[in-house]
């Protein structure tokens, strides 16, 4: 039975092999063992933070096969974008020009750099074994995030969001970043994202455009490009849409992928999961699958468990189960179907 958790300094090898199969464009995952160590360092750090407020801090959260140590994907969340350090994104929207005298008003679409989406809690780094894609692990991988907050609420924003990867082609060629980026930065877009992910967006003030791009005037490859998902990353946009987060009108600096976005409170995970009193019962293995999570921060699990009765008042969870969860019969576990 897998089980997702908070990640520790002994993963960093395993965690290493894992993100070198992550889908390019996911600028929080890059195979460079510095950057994972920090990483890692970090999210211990804030797991083990006492005050119950929000800030830089970020979860870090890793698929792990108990019985054999596996790591299979990995999660994460960053309590506040734009915290430590600026969070940029392009802002898609009209320019509208006008004249009297013609009686004409025009409407251009334009990318503007802006910083609009700090201060918001961000869903990032995810990545799963592609044998597991299209299985329940992949939203146990992903949807875990939210029964974090939910039992921790004071540590997280009153609004999500999460980017999606934009497209590149097998080669990892983006159309996008060839028309806008790639005249300022003079980089691939390979090289671009592996800056991104080390040194921070803060570099792209100093060297975007301050001033809006017309979308009319990038090549066609590049405009068809805006907003769109990377084939790879549907399922990923797919869960957090069923969860009820929404395109927005920003899109990705590098690849122009989307944006979503979410009152955190509305998120499916958060507003209709319920906590139950468990205990020690026989599951014929049979039932409804439904993601279950303990309420501990340092201590965080979650599990997809087959119940045979939904959980009301109280919850009946295998000896497996419970032990995944790292509970003892009584203790709270935090639950909703998939």
């Amino acid at each position: 039975m897998l089980a997702l958790r908070p990640v520790v300094l002994s993963d960093l090898p395993q965690l290493q092999h894992l993100v070198r199969g992550r889908l390019l464009g996911v600028t929080s995952l890059v195979d460079d063992q510095h950057y994972l160590r920090e990483k890692i360092l970090d999210s211990q750090a804030s797991f083990a933070k006492p005050q119950a407020s929000q800030g830089p801090e970020n979860y870090f959260l890793v698929l792990e096969d108990p019985a054999s140590g596996q790591l299979h994907g990995c999660s994460d969340i960053l309590a506040t974008a734009g915290f430590a350090s600026p969070f940029y994104s392009l802002r898609n929207r009209p320019f509208i020009s006008s004249s009297r005298e013609l009686d004409i008003e025009h409407a251009v679409p334009t990318l503007s750099l802006c910083q609009d989406l700090s201060e918001q809690t961000l869903l990032r780094s995810y990545h799963i074994d592609p044998a597991l894609a299209g299985t329940p692990l992949a939203q146990l991988t992903s949807r875990a995030r939210l029964l974090l907050i939910a039992a921790h609420p004071e540590r997280f924003a009153d609004s999500c969001i999460s980017e999606i990867v934009g497209y590149s082609d097998a080669s990892g060629h983006s159309p996008f970043w060839a028309a806008v980026g790639q005249h300022f930065f003079d980089l691939p877009y390979v090289e671009a994202e592996r800056l991104c992910a080390l040194q921070g967006r803060g570099f792209l003030a100093e060297l975007m455009p301050q001033y809006p791009l017309y979308i009319p005037m990038l090549a066609q490859t590049a405009q068809d490009c805006i907003g769109r998902i990377h084939p790879e990353a549907r399922e990923a946009c797919d869960i957090l849409v069923d969860e009820g987060f929404a395109p927005t009108q920003y899109v990705d600096l590098f690849d122009a992928g989307p944006t979503l976005q979410a009152r955190t409170q509305e998120l499916r995970s958060i507003i209709q999961s319920r906590v139950a009193s468990s205990y020690l019962c026989t599951q014929s293995g049979q039932g409804r699958p439904w993601l279950l999570s303990n309420e501990r921060l340092q201590g965080f699990r979650a599990i997809v468990a087959l119940l045979d009765e939904a959980p009301g008042d109280v919850v009946g969870l295998d000896a497996a189960m419970l032990q995944a969860l790292q509970l003892a019969p009584g203790e709270a576990v935090r639950g909703i179907a998939l």
